[in-house]
């Protein structure tokens, strides 16, 4: 059996064991090692020889990620989120945005979307996003007379931008295994992000013109209650500012920002005059966790992508896609019709981890800018947090939403899903909005 039959094998495995449950840091692992240790044997390599060296890569590949210097920037990030949490930035920020838009039709559900996107500016993570958002904007929404549908859909559609705005837990992984610089990324994905809040604002508006009665509430404030309301903002600009803004004028790299922004975040959690010992230990272990889970997922990235770099399955796979007598968008809407499947299927970022060894190099060597996928890939990607039967946003908001069905919430967020698939149609069709930030900053795109 050569090595070609045997990659295609291992993906098929990982691919069952997957949808059978298993731990998708654990299954790369373990068809990692399997896979290394058939391609040795299909070389002629003596048994004892192929076990040792397919030992090896799994002795060698944990210890060197786990190490790495540049992962520490995912700690660091969801730290600052859980701080920034505790401290009541949260709710500061759906106060500031109700305040502007609470006095529109919808304007609840709106508010919550661009909250959103703000927290995501500070947070990274889709789920921590949608998890903190859900218990500030859902009560809100619910007691004004909100339909289910609609303000469960805006929360969990609003819960997606945490992994689009700077900073991005999927940004960084993606950078980290293709390549591509992260400062460049996070640049890249503040437009398109602006774009997609717009595009959930546009549909929650089209659907308040069709269901006038799901958003029936209209809570309007003065002038002076506007500008008041900015104070609740400020320490989320300053925050940002100094992070993002320090990142991009070259004053520090990307893990000294995620420090940077960790310690500020801890600073203002003792001056707003929330910091309690047992919150800060739970920010603590919650951060512990979610890292925990991500470095686990990252070895088994590592492991598996080494077992495809021995059967030379990507360069294989890259050089077949060339000779293929269509056009490269046809391949380019292939590859993302695939995102959109199995981000119904599966984690996005596990996802990431999987397909990005694979799908990357055929991506560069078809001519597309790497950047621009990486924007365009985790905006697909976004799908699958709001689409069954995953979802994974829907079931976080169905946690805090009692009472509230998921073929309910479901609902709401298919009108979302379709607000998404336009803000990706406008990224595709005009890829200077993913690329102009980065080349404007000075990155190499």
């Amino acid at each position: 059996m050569d090595a070609l039959t045997i990659a295609i094998i291992g993906v098929i495995v990982l691919l069952i064991l997957l949808m059978l449950g298993m731990n998708i840091g654990i299954c790369m692992m373990a068809v990692g090692l399997f896979g290394c240790l058939a391609v040795y044997l299909s070389m002629g390599r003596e048994a004892g020889q192929a076990l040792t060296a397919a030992l090896l890569t799994l002795k060698k590949i944990p210890f060197t990620q786990a190490t790495n210097y540049t992962f520490v920037v995912i700690p660091l990030f969801v730290l600052m989120g859980q701080l920034c949490y505790y401290s009541g930035m949260s709710q500061g920020l759906y106060d500031m945005c109700e305040a502007f838009l609470g006095g529109r039709r919808g304007g609840l559900a709106m508010a919550t979307i661009v909250a959103c996107a703000l927290f995501g500016a500070i947070c990274g993570s889709s789920a921590a996003t949608c998890a903190t958002m859900a218990v500030v904007c859902l009560p809100q929404m619910r007691r004004h007379g909100y339909d289910d549908s609609l303000a469960c859909g805006s929360v969990a559609a609003g819960g997606t931008l945490g992994i689009l705005i700077p900073p991005s837990t999927g940004f960084i992984i993606f950078g980290i295994i293709s390549g591509e610089s992260i400062g460049a990324l996070f640049a890249a994905g503040i437009i398109p992000g602006v774009i997609l809040t717009l595009c959930f604002c546009g549909t929650v508006v089209v659907i308040c013109r069709v269901h006038p009665d799901w958003a029936p509430g209209k809570n309007k404030h003065s002038g002076k209650e506007k500008i008041a309301s900015l104070r609740y903002g400020l320490p989320m600009v300053i925050l940002f500012a100094i992070v993002i803004g320090g990142m991009f004028a070259g004053f520090f790299t990307a893990t000294e920002g995620s420090a940077i922004g960790a310690f500020l975040s801890f600073l203002w959690l003792i001056i707003s005059g929330n910091f309690k010992v047992r919150p800060f230990v739970a920010a603590l272990r919650d951060t512990v966790k979610t890292s925990g889970q991500i470095f686990l997922i990252l070895i088994g990235a590592y492991v598996f992508g080494n077992f495809l770099t021995v059967t030379n399955l990507p360069t294989q796979l890259a050089a077949w896609v060339q000779t293929l007598d269509v056009s490269r968008y046809i391949i380019l809407f292939i590859i993302l019709l695939l995102y959109a499947v199995m981000g119904c299927l599966m984690d996005s970022l596990a996802m990431v981890m999987l397909t990005v060894p694979i799908f990357f190099p055929i991506m560069t060597a078809l001519g597309f800018n790497g950047i621009w996928y990486g924007v365009i890939m985790v905006m697909v990607m976004e799908m699958g947090l709001i689409t069954p039967p995953v979802g994974m946003n829907v079931y976080i908001v169905s946690g805090q939403a009692k009472g509230v069905g998921l073929a309910k919430i479901f609902s709401g967020t298919f009108p979302m899903v379709i607000g998404m698939v336009v803000a990706i149609l406008i990224v595709c069709a005009f890829p200077q909005t993913a690329t102009f930030l980065p080349s404007l900053l000075g990155y190499t795109v």
